[in-house]
């Protein structure tokens, strides 16, 4: 009815009901809008009472399980109407929801393994129908159908442990974990989070008499007192916090370090470093990011005041394996039975650290600036905390620590020149504890790495005894002691051995062959460093097997990611880098030395098959295909215009050439390497002449050979006996007249075709031999070196090769001498392990 159709009567009346009815309606919404400061005593307790019944508190583990139980209870509606689309979707939110609960260390709930069973089998049992079907699903469902079968089949492989478990006893496993899962009450949350409300509303209450006095408040509502007597409590409330979630390390840094400055007691110094330390290297969790460098300078000074207190003070010992103790107790050297508190803790944990974290900082950091050397100057700080180390454990008797930081201390000086190594070792005449070898007491560095290495012999690690030899071998090789490098290296017995070592050792080991190498042709052992370099060569990964360059991925197999990050990791610092372009310019020039005057001896087709250099070989072979040949620009290119000249008999062309290349700046003594160089381009340079132009002559005079090619008439005579005592070349001297007289010798086609049958023969032997030597060097263990039975077969092997290498010597050129039978004990390990 309008209202413009009432009666007057009902017009009032109605319009006093509706006044009513509109104050009513006012007074609820007036008794919402009041205020806190509005209400009364009595509203307000009633209001925090509804407050109190109405919330409820959920932790974050009941509210992952609340959407896992509502994603499949999506699921079982979806499945019902055969929509395997929003299947697929919910699934995989399902998915990440129980990703989510491994990753907070949690076991798998009992119900999406009974989801994962149910819904296998409703895969199973829709599969089988739409088989049979006259009419096919759409296909959208279909796409989605199959994915669900490819992620259920991927799921099921990855909790097949615990699916097998489910189903063999489901009661079982949903009451192990209801045990393991332990619900936290609400009011137990509510009295933990109390005193931290009561803490920051003090201020407000200032006429309280309970909240007078302040309390700093950790994590869980417990206080903490940073006060002597309350140290250790706080420490074990740290200690509880870390590496929990949320947890703030710079929070906990800071606290600690107020516990350091209240510290009174050694024992209390010592506890409260350690967990220092400890919070430190914990502050940054990230594997490929560095430790910040302030923290590490920090974590430095703390660790050099932790080994002060414990080398002053013999009655506290820091040790790895302790007995139990109480750790809220204070402790001295009275309250223990001999006298000594032994403190569970690792010095040499936190020098490991210190090490890797310096090392990977200068992984990260860019080598062409000043940043970088910048922090290769804390070097000197790290090496003087590694010494200290040293003399801590040379006091305390710990012989598998000591042997651990003696070798941090060799990884830090072996590779360095003796400046570098002085400068490091002036830092310890600072130091008030020092370790008992040193550079003043040993004179020489060779003779202090001599000493470091004797004791890491006598260790009961393998691992530290290899990687000490090979230390001391790369030393050597550093100061051009060659042959005593070669002797301890073949002496060793590593290269039958080193490739089931770990992937650092073989670095090292490959580093040191290397650098024995670049030895040899420093000390004009062409021959010798054209072996031992040819191996890496070989493989054409030069950068990758000495942790210079990571894994190139053009001809090769993909790295997953992980195995990208610790090839990474494994990336030396670059002022530890071996010069790349410099190896191989000693190496081409090396084999160019040694494959020209072979290529001139070789008479046949068949001998030209036999190289000693395949990567020379082949740069030779396409600058020969080139139609124009330009002014050389690169190393390779001066390397081989100087193997051109060389085999037309332009020695002087050939040794300019070599000598203008720049990289012989960056060797050490270059101008003694480009003397040695001359001299060897002239003896090669005799060699090719005599093997090209034999045939061509019946005599040759001495002093002619002599005059062309620069050398005395000794040292021309001396070359060519050589020749014809190996039996390359053949002729014979007379000393009356001065002159070499050549002898034609014409095999007949069935001498050729022996000594063709003979050369293959001998091949044959080698490579069964190598085939042997490999077979039965993988089935030896680690260090073994086969007994008296394979030194016999060793013997053996080497008398048969020196008969075939006297054999070959019919032919010319074909002997390769000491190189050879160096190049063997080397072994082909090297291209393997990587």
């Amino acid at each position: 009815m309008s209202r413009f159709l009432r009666t007057a009567g009902s017009d009032s009346s109605s319009s006093e009901s509706e006044s009513e009815s509109e104050e009513e309606d006012i007074e609820p919404e007036t008794e919402k809008k009041k205020g806190r400061f509005l209400r009364s005593d009595t509203e307000d307790e009633e209001s925090e009472d509804d407050e109190d019944v109405k919330r409820v508190v959920k932790s974050s583990k009941d509210k992952r399980l609340e959407e896992i139980e509502a994603t499949g209870k999506v699921m079982d509606n979806a499945l019902k109407i055969n929509d395997w689309v929003a299947i697929c979707a919910e699934f995989e939110k399902l998915l990440r929801l129980v990703q989510r609960q491994s990753n907070a260390a949690e076991p798998i709930p009992p119900f999406f393994l009974k989801t994962l069973t149910s819904l296998e089998d409703s895969l199973n049992a829709a599969l089988a129908k739409e088989k049979e079907a006259k009419k096919k699903m759409n296909a959208v469902n279909a796409r989605a159908l199959n994915s669900v079968k490819q992620k259920v089949k991927k799921s099921a492989k990855e909790h097949e442990k615990e699916m097998s478990q489910y189903q063999a006893d489901p009661e079982a496993f949903e009451r192990e974990y209801a045990l393991h899962s332990h619900p936290v009450e609400p009011a137990s949350v509510k009295a933990a989070k109390k005193p931290k409300k009561i803490a920051d509303s003090g201020s407000e209450e200032e006429n309280s008499p309970e909240d007078d006095h302040f309390t700093t408040v950790g994590k869980g509502g417990r206080a903490m007192q940073f006060t002597a007597d309350a140290i250790f409590k706080t420490l074990k409330i740290v200690h509880d916090a870390r590496g929990k979630k949320n947890t703030d390390r710079g929070e906990q840094m800071r606290i600690l370090e107020k516990l350091l400055e209240v510290a009174v007691t050694p024992y209390q110094h010592i506890r409260v470093l350690l967990a220092l330390v400890s919070s430190r290297f914990d502050y940054n969790s990230s594997v490929t990011s560095y430790m910040p460098i302030d923290l590490w300078l920090a974590a430095e000074r703390e660790v050099d005041k932790l080994i002060s207190i414990v080398a002053k003070d013999s009655a506290y010992s820091i040790q790895e394996n302790t007995e139990d103790y109480d750790e809220l107790l204070e402790r001295s050297p009275d309250t223990e039975s001999d006298g000594i508190v032994r403190i569970r803790g690792s010095i040499m944990s936190f020098v490991d650290r210190l090490d890797d974290e310096f090392t990977k900082s200068l992984q990260n950091i860019d080598p062409h600036g000043t940043e970088y050397v910048d922090r290769l100057k804390d070097e000197k700080v790290l090496y003087r905390t590694i010494c200290r180390a040293q003399a801590f454990y040379e006091s305390s008797l710990q012989p598998e620590p000591l042997a651990r930081v003696i070798m941090r201390r060799l990884e830090h000086i072996y590779s360095k020149p003796d400046a570098v190594v002085s400068a490091l070792e002036s830092t310890l005449s600072t130091s008030e504890v020092s370790p008992s070898v040193t550079l003043a007491s040993s004179s020489t560095t060779s003779s202090l790495i001599h000493a470091l290495c004797v004791h890491l012999y006598k260790a009961d690690n393998s691992l530290l005894r290899t990687r000490a030899i090979l230390s001391h071998i790369y030393h050597h090789a550093l100061h051009n002691d060659f042959y005593t490098a070669r002797d301890m290296l073949l002496m060793s017995h590593l290269q039958e051995s080193i490739h089931s070592a770990d992937v650092a050792t073989q670095i090292l080991y490959n580093r040191t062959v290397v650098q024995l190498g670049l030895c040899a042709f420093r000390c004009g052992l062409i021959k010798e460093s054209q072996a031992t370099l040819q191996d890496i060569f070989a493989t054409q990964r030069v950068k990758e097997l000495l942790a210079q360059g990571v894994h190139q991925q053009r001809f090769q197999a993909q790295l997953s990611p992980e195995q990208e990050r610790a090839e990474r990791a494994r990336q030396l610092p670059f002022h530890m880098h071996i010069n790349t372009e410099l190896l191989e310019a000693a190496f081409l020039v090396s084999s160019m030395l040694v494959e020209i005057p072979l290529l001139a001896s070789i008479d046949s087709e068949e001998q030209k098959r036999k190289i000693i250099s395949k990567p020379f070989r082949r740069l030779l072979d396409f600058a020969d295909r080139q139609v124009f040949t330009g002014p050389p620009e690169s190393t390779r290119d001066h390397i081989m215009q100087a193997s051109k000249a060389l085999q037309d008999g332009e020695w002087e062309k050939c040794r300019d050439l070599i000598q203008s290349i720049k990289i012989w700046s960056l060797m050490p003594e270059s101008a003694s390497v480009k003397e040695m160089l001359a001299k060897r381009i002239q003896e090669q340079g005799l060699r090719t002449y005599l093997f090209t132009y034999a045939p061509l002559y019946t005599t040759l005079s001495l002093s002619l050979l002599s005059r062309t090619f620069s050398l005395p008439l000794r040292t021309v005579t001396s070359i060519i006996s050589k020749m014809i005592w190996n039996e390359e070349l053949p002729a014979s001297l007379d000393p009356s007249t001065g002159v070499v007289v050549f002898h034609r010798i014409e095999l007949s086609r069935p001498q050729q075709l022996a000594q063709v049958i003979a050369e293959k023969v001998s091949n044959m032997v080698e490579q069964n031999e190598k085939a042997l030597d490999a077979k039965l060097g993988s089935a030896t263990g680690w260090g073994d070196r086969g007994g008296e039975k394979g030194e016999k077969r060793g013997e053996q092997t080497q008398e048969r090769r020196g008969r075939g290498d006297r054999t070959r010597g019919g032919l010319r050129g074909g002997t390769r001498g000491r190189g050879s039978r160096f190049a063997q004990g080397l072994g082909n390990q090297m291209a393997g392990p990587r």
